[in-house]
């Protein structure tokens, strides 16, 4: 038996943000994005590329690809949650998902308009092993810490993950701006073998976290049980029954449920709308990631220092209205310095979202709860589905509407949460 709060398992805890960090950076947000635009870019058919036999704009069609992989993936979180705690093979699921998503990326150097199917699938799959280690990583926390500690190791965890994100993502800015110290390699080859490096990062540094993190026990009195599949289906009914009487929780997965399909669309898709709608070249791209990354480090630890001061409801309203701004302000940038501005903003609240969401949802779960990866896997098919829909909704009316009018969708979703919030009272502990 470990004990909680225990430095070595934290610091393992933690190091699993510093590896699988570099796949949100470099796949998601900075340079495969980028690659894709450029890959895909034809300006005599604006930008419109055959897939599976149908026409569709690229920055639809990248769009698309995440949501079919979080709606799937959105499907077997839950399954995967409630087996974990059943088997107690948390670890094992978590070690499945991060070879397959590493397997994935290091496949994405295989990726050109020649091999479209291909790319968009693997892109897919990355997200899908992302998204399922996730799942069990989350799950950990209120195994390790106790609830005092969730604001401070949730903010620990994220800013592991953006220091490390960036000092990759500047090794592969070397490569693309200065490639005579690497042989002279040309641009494809530079974002090719970035996708190549992510895989190799991601897996490597894992298995610091596989060393140090418990194992997981399955309950004594269901381990020997047949049919431990469907019982699988049984934790999530009475996870799901649990959640009835909880009626903050409730409240909380409602308004998260909303602000977090616009903060996870902008975070998806913000680098695709300042290459095909802004127009902005590529270095640009990837210098303002590098900008939003840093500022994040700064905004994960001021609202977990703000959620100590005035609760974690009433931070989480500032950091969506700060999004509602951000969304405003979005429809009319035009300028490669006003989107560096917008850029800082979203840094500053993207950190202080992902952390404080995932720390005021540990808190609201009954006390020694031990089953956490089902309560979690809840939490994760509302961040997977909102997902789903805000990056569907974003392509669709990119398809038929253009991306700047798909942005008045965002500023609709998060009003949405905020008035969700507002219902949520604000304490610094919950009991």
């Amino acid at each position: 038996m470990f004990v909680k709060n225990n430095p070595r398992i934290i610091n393992a805890w933690c190091m699993y943000d510093w590896a699988n960090s570099v796949h949100a950076l470099v796949i998601v947000s900075a340079i495969f994005p980028i690659y894709f635009s450029n890959v895909t870019k034809n300006e005599a058919t604006n930008n419109a590329v055959e897939f599976l036999g149908l026409t569709v704009n690229s920055s639809a069609l990248f769009s698309f690809a995440v949501s079919a992989a979080f709606l799937l993936i959105a499907f077997l979180s839950p399954l995967l949650g409630a087996i974990a705690d059943y088997s107690g093979n948390k670890k094992t699921f978590m070690k499945f998902f991060v070879y397959l998503g590493s397997a994935s990326c290091v496949s994405l150097y295989f990726f050109d308009l020649n091999h479209l199917t291909f790319g968009v699938f693997a892109f897919g799959v990355s997200l899908i092993g992302w998204s399922g280690s996730i799942v069990f990583y989350n799950a950990y926390l209120p195994e390790i810490a106790t609830e005092d500690r969730y604001d401070a190791v949730s903010a620990r965890g994220f800013t592991m993950g953006y220091i490390g994100s960036v000092i990759l993502l500047i090794f592969n800015l070397m490569m693309l701006t200065q490639p005579q110290w690497f042989g002279g390699i040309d641009s494809a080859t530079a974002c090719k073998t970035s996708f190549l490096l992510v895989g190799i990062w991601w897996v490597a540094f894992a298995q610091i976290s596989f060393k140090y993190l418990p194992d997981s026990k399955p309950k004594a009195h269901q381990k020997n049980q047949k049919g431990w599949l469907l019982n699988g289906f049984r934790e999530l009914k009475k996870v799901f029954g649990l959640l009835q009487n909880l009626t903050i929780a409730k409240r909380f997965l409602l308004a998260f449920f909303f602000y977090n399909m616009g903060a996870q669309t902008v975070m998806y898709l913000g680098n695709i709308f300042g290459s095909n709608e802004l127009k902005l070249p590529d270095q640009a791209l990837i210098v303002t990631i590098l900008l939003l990354q840093i500022v994040a480090i700064f905004g994960a630890y001021i609202f977990s220092v703000l959620s100590s001061k005035i609760g974690n409801s009433r931070a989480l309203m500032v950091i969506v209205g700060i999004w509602v701004g951000v969304c405003v302000a979005a429809y009319f940038v035009y300028t490669q310095n006003e989107f560096y501005v917008l850029a800082a903003f979203i840094g500053l609240v993207m950190g202080g979202v992902q952390s404080l969401s995932r720390s005021t949802y540990a808190k609201l779960l009954p006390e020694n709860t031990p089953d956490t990866a089902s309560f979690f896997s809840f939490y994760d098919v509302c961040d997977k589905i909102s997902t789903f829909i805000g990056t569907t909704l974003f392509g669709i009316v990119t398809q038929f509407s253009g991306m700047r009018n798909s942005i008045l969708v965002l500023i609709v979703v998060f009003v949405v949460g905020l008035i969700f919030l507002v219902r949520i009272p604000s304490k610094t502990t919950y009991p």
